[in-house]
């Protein structure tokens, strides 16, 4: 005889004793049930205690540690609100590697707290210290930023972190790799000895843990990993490699970006020149492409995020600024350009997509020289691709893998550019130093053919269009004339002299009298 059981419901926000403003403002974005590094922190945070928090990139780490400091942040308007020891000064704080990551930690924040006055404030680099001050004066309950400016506006008594009951550090293993951690110790240390500190990472290298260690109290180091997925990368992601010639790169690029059901696609390259000229050359052949890197002013690197969010663009090229804080659910396809430096740089890219639960396919270029440099990347994340095959835009394997339709050609037809483009986007003046956008960026625009890496033609020119080189004589020449005019006692040649008088020939002189050359010299 046997009896049917009926499945265990899975948990949801409100098994954890969330907030019901929270749980109501998760779910009119379409988020229910809690994911396994969520289930498993909510508890231990809800109650106040230290968290290091490890689980693979796209898994939901944000509202793991978002949900808990939400919990304990008193808003305006909020009982107990005016009886906080200095109301409006920030009661929780995140420190995180990069500006992407920040404005999209903040967004997330901002989503699950939508149905309270939570104020949260953004802070980072890139942006006019004015406007973040202002916000801070007037009241933050939240504080998310960057190590540099966070510690730019501490030093000069903008940012006070004496009254924030929870820290977290989001991507912490990137602020080891970014030099950032002496900088995380010094806000560290400006925070009461009392607060909940939590520590979020991918991977967690030694000197991390060291300085959980030294920071936190009795933490309990949660390792959230799905049972059917025991690999180093994310199971619902495909994994792809490819031996491809660079001349052939982005003819194969051309085709991969007209697989069926392709949706966003971000492509990483290693240099801002090569992002700038990919996305220039793809916007030629018809994609909505743009590009992200250093080199570009923080405005348009916020619009060509917006754009990619909203779908105005459908293919970012981008360095590996852009490798953390890009969180779009429906990134269908990421391409390594080139072999990425090792296997912590791999992962982090080929996490931009696959997530939230969705699939993804993860396409890595490898080029001959770097063959061996992949053997090492497959064998230390058990990929089981360790021998590229080598792959041209005719390759039959080609197709096949990726469901490209026979018969595509390197151009986009016009009937299927559908997408609005970069400039569609409105470029957003944030008070960087040299004014407006600076971009070589794809996808048309001001200022942005034969920008190269995204520095405006003839930058650092002075206003009459000489080189600096130029410059330099001219000024040489000019020193020169103020000289011997100090010893004539009048000018006699430069650029302060009239054409006329700078061609007359030279007098000799001695004691005022003139000096006559003999004939023949």
């Amino acid at each position: 005889m046997t009896t049917d059981t009926e499945p265990t419901p899975e948990p949801t926000f409100a098994d954890f004793n969330v907030d019901p403003r929270v749980i109501d403002a998760l779910t009119k974005a379409g988020i229910t049930t809690p994911f396994p590094i969520q289930a498993m922190t909510l508890p231990v945070a809800l109650s106040g205690g230290d968290i290091i928090g490890q689980a693979k990139t796209g898994t939901g780490k944000t509202l793991g540690f978002g949900i808990p400091l939400l919990q304990k942040v008193l808003a305006p308007g909020e009982p107990g609100f005016d009886q906080l020891p200095a109301p409006g000064k920030p009661q929780a704080v995140v420190i995180v590697p990069t500006r992407e990551l920040a404005v999209q930690v903040a967004t997330d924040l901002g989503a699950a707290a939508s149905n309270r006055s939570v104020r949260i404030v953004q802070v980072y680099g890139g942006r006019a210290y004015e406007p973040q001050i202002e916000a801070l004066e007037r009241g933050s309950e939240v504080v998310v930023g960057t190590p540099g400016r966070m510690i730019d506006l501490l030093r000069q008594r903008h940012l006070e972190l004496g009254h924030a009951r929870t820290v977290v550090l989001d991507e912490a293993d990137e602020m080891l790799d970014q030099g950032f951690l002496p900088d995380v110790e010094r806000l560290l240390a400006a925070t009461p000895a009392g607060r909940q500190t939590m520590l979020f990472s991918a991977t967690m290298p030694g000197p991390v843990v060291a300085m959980a260690r030294r920071h936190m109290t009795q933490a309990t180091h949660i390792r959230a990993q799905d049972p059917d997925d025991q690999g180093a990368t994310v199971a619902n992601i495909d994994q792809l490699v490819y031996r491809v010639h660079g001349m052939n790169k982005a003819e194969v690029i051309a085709r991969v970006l007209q697989a069926r059901d392709r949706g966003r696609v971000i492509i990483f390259v290693r240099t801002k020149r090569s992002a700038a000229r990919l996305a220039d050359e793809l916007a030629d052949r018809g994609f909505a492409a743009a590009a992200i890197h250093g080199d570009l002013g923080q405005g348009a690197r916020e619009q060509a995020l917006r754009a990619f969010r909203k779908g105005k663009i459908d293919v970012l090229v981008a360095t590996d600024v852009a490798a953390r804080g890009i969180d779009v659910d429906d990134v269908t396809h990421v391409i390594n350009y080139q072999c990425p430096e090792d296997e912590k740089i791999y992962l982090h890219r080929t996490g931009r997509t696959g997530r939230a639960g969705h699939k993804g396919t993860a396409i890595t270029f490898v080029d001959w020289d770097d063959v061996p440099r992949w053997a090492l990347i497959d064998k230390a994340l058990s990929i089981g691709r360790p021998d590229p095959p080598e792959t041209y835009h005719t390759s039959p394997h080609l197709y096949l893998d990726l469901d490209i339709p026979a018969g595509v050609t390197g151009v986009l037809p016009k009937a299927q550019r559908t997408a609005a483009g970069l400039d569609a986007e409105a470029w957003e003046d944030l008070g960087e130093t040299g004014g407006g956008p600076r971009r070589g960026s794809g996808s048309g625009g001001p200022g942005r053919r034969g920008s190269g890496a995204g520095r405006q033609k003839g930058a650092g020119r002075p206003a009459d269009g000489r080189s600096k080189a130029q410059a330099r004589a001219a000024g040489l020449a000019r020193r020169q004339g103020s000289a011997d005019a100090d010893r004539s006692g009048s000018p006699t040649h430069g650029d302060s002299q009239p054409a006329a008088s700078r061609q007359r020939p030279r007098r000799r002189t001695r004691a005022g009298k003139p000096v006559h050359r003999p004939a023949g010299q």
